[in-house]
Parts: structure tokens; C-alpha cells; sequence
């Protein structure tokens, strides 16, 4: 690996331990309307949004997998939920090529209502039981959050993404 890979690297591992840490010590505890945020599916929804379709699926998978070790789920049903919304993001980006500011909050609130159907599909495939009365509410918590909080996780995802300022601008000399 590259040294500007290595220090994406270091960057991601920290933000989704931060993430984590946030969602389980902070969000999962801010209920509102029955429901709360879910900050790791942001994760998923920034990188898409700022580093495309690949790093969107790479860092839900990443993220969800993390998430999933300190959940009561079916291991791995988070990830997969987080990589496919990711992925679609950063491929809703790609598609409009350069997006405006409401792209990112429309993609986010889209992507927080996916996920949540995605999740209740799943759970339902699994046998798990999942609050099916109550998906609306979920659905429209979540993406409360994530139409909150989209921009400055894309800051924070341009961090994480970005490559090492001494070799940006380096040029190959013959």
C-alpha cells in the first residue's frame, strides 16, 4: 500500500470507531418519536455521496459489519443493508455528476427510508422480528437524522478520504 493509503485507512478505522461510539453512547439514547437515528447508516450515505459508489459500498460494509458485532441481529444484516444503500448513493453522485447542496439531503432522507425497508425485508427473510406497525415512524426518524447531520458528515467523510497533502500535487517527472 501506498502511504496515502495507509492513512485513509487509519482515517476510516478512527471515523467508524468514532461513529460507533457516538451511535451507542449518544444517539441510541436521544429516542424521539419511538425511534432514534441511526449516525453508522450515515456513514454509509456520506462516503457514497463524497468518494462514489465503490467507497460508499466499501465503508457501509465496513461500518455495518462493525455495527453488527454490537448488535442482537443477524450478523452481517446491517453491513449488507449499508454497503447496497451506500452504493446506490455514490451511484445516484456519479449520475448527476457534479450535485447541488439538496442532492446530499434528498439522498440522505432517500437513503435513511431505504434502509429501513431494507432492513425490515431482511429481518422478515431471517425470521427476526421486526416492528412492522411502527416502520413509518422508523423510517421517518432516520432520515430526519440523516437530512441533519448529511452535511457535516460529508466534511468529516472529505477528511477521511482525502489523500496525503504532500502527495496531491506531486508530478512525474520523465
Amino acid at each position: 500500500m501506498r502511504p496515502d493509503s495507509w492513512m485513509m485507512l487509519r482515517r476510516g478505522a478512527l471515523l467508524i470507531l468514532a461513529v460507533l461510539i457516538l451511535q451507542t453512547g449518544i444517539i441510541s439514547n436521544l429516542e424521539s418519536f419511538g425511534a432514534f437515528g441511526d449516525v453508522v447508516l450515515l456513514v454509509a450515505i456520506a462516503a457514497g455521496s463524497v468518494g462514489g459508489p465503490d467507497r460508499g459500498a466499501t465503508y457501509g460494509f465496513a461500518a455495518g459489519l462493525a455495527y453488527d458485532l454490537l448488535l442482537d441481529t443477524p450478523f452481517g444484516m446491517s453491513a449488507l443493508v449499508y454497503a447496497l444503500v451506500g452504493y446506490a448513493v455514490g451511484m445516484a453522485a456519479v449520475w448527476m455528476l457534479q450535485p447541488r447542496w439538496w442532492f446530499h439531503l434528498v439522498t440522505a432522507a432517500v437513503g435513511g427510508v431505504a434502509a429501513v425497508l431494507m432492513t425490515a425485508l431482511v429481518s422478515k427473510a431471517t425470521g427476526t422480528g421486526y416492528p412492522l406497525d411502527e416502520l413509518a415512524r422508523i423510517a421517518g426518524v432516520v432520515a430526519a437524522w440523516n437530512v441533519a447531520l448529511i452535511l457535516p458528515a460529508r466534511r468529516v467523510m472529505q477528511w477521511a478520504l482525502a489523500e496525503d497533502r504532500d502527495t496531491r500535487y506531486r508530478v512525474a517527472v520523465g
